[in-house]
């Protein structure tokens, strides 16, 4: 059966609005519906280009007291605010609201189009050189598009948090999905997170797209990257979950 072209994109962007997910690699081979190719498909949408959307009007620099804590989010290009101002992005907007109510900290945004698990594991090294107090992993999107083995996934994620700990950093995980027309995988992917969350006894952010994902206002024009009310959005999921990591950390 032929359907529109219409609602064919409109699928797509619905699957694709769902991961928190970076652009720009071509994906392996992965586990859509039967005869299709969302992984392929996802990467064409990704390239194509997007609309820069609320880029004007810098904020006041911050007055970050010297003694505040470092936090470092360590992420893709959701975490990067691909497409907008940097201050945009909801790991800056997070910075400034804890500011205002006296929670200040350092930010370290060490998030990069197109970074997989695997990409975070090599960037931890120059992430803790940075001697954070936390690191928030926003990662595995990428990997779930591309149906990367799950176990890999697993143990890349599972490499990050303890690298952290053991440099005496808490870990805020934040939650990711991916859309269920992947089929079994989609839910064993989505149940790495919480089992990881318990297992170390981490501060957890269930899924930090929800709200976002899948709903077309909240997303440029490429149907993936959040619009700067998107950010904003990401930013009121995590706000509670950083707050009390922050907390642990110092209490730690």
């Amino acid at each position: 059966m032929d359907f529109p072209e219409r609602s064919i994109r409109a699928a797509l962007v619905l699957n694709l609005a769902v991961l928190a997910l970076g652009c720009g690699a071509e994906p392996a081979p992965t586990r859509g519906a039967a005869g299709k190719d969302p992984g392929r498909e996802a990467i064409e949408r990704l390239e194509a280009p997007a609309a820069d959307t609320g880029t004007g009007g810098a904020l006041t620099p911050l007055d970050i007291p010297d003694e505040a804590p470092t936090v470092v989010f360590l992420g893709d290009s959701i975490g990067a605010g691909l497409h907008l101002a940097e201050f945009r992005a909801f790991p800056a907007l997070l910075q400034r609201r804890l500011h205002d109510q006296g929670q200040p900290f350092h930010l370290v945004s060490s998030c990069e189009s197109g970074r997989t698990s695997a990409g975070g594991v090599t960037a931890l090294a120059w992430v803790l050189r940075r001697e954070p107090e936390l690191v928030v992993i926003q990662l595995g999107g990428n990997d779930g598009l591309r149906g990367i083995e799950l176990a890999q996934i697993e143990t890349n994620l599972r490499t990050m948090i303890e690298a952290s700990l053991d440099a005496g950093a808490g870990v805020l995980l934040l939650g990711v999905r991916i859309p269920p027309n992947y089929g079994e995988y989609a839910a064993d992917f989505d149940a790495i997170y919480p089992r990881l969350a318990r297992e170390y006894d981490l501060p957890f952010v269930p899924f930090f797209m929800d709200g976002v994902g899948g709903i077309p206002e909240m997303n440029l024009e490429d149907g993936l990257h959040p619009t700067a009310a998107g950010h904003e959005k990401l930013a009121d999921n995590v706000q509670a979950g950083l707050t009390r990591a922050l907390v642990a950390a110092a209490r730690d």
